[in-house]
């Protein structure tokens, strides 16, 4: 579960990459680390309460 914090910090960086090489600023790509964190934030959330209901339930069996 912990590598799953290491997604939106790679996905920012190909991001930063692409913006790079395109020649757009990083502040003109704003919106996009913010939908790449929210995005990322939300994947990580609902697995995060996957893994915690199915523990619960593996405990009682």
């Amino acid at each position: 579960m912990a590598k799953f914090f290491l997604f939106p910090i790679i996905l920012c960086l190909f991001w930063t990459l692409f913006l790079h090489f395109n020649g757009v600023p990083l502040k003109q790509g704003k919106k996009g680390f913010i939908y790449i964190i929210a995005i990322s934030v939300t994947i990580i959330l609902s697995l995060g309460l996957l893994l915690w209901i199915t523990a619960e339930q593996n405990i009682r069996s």
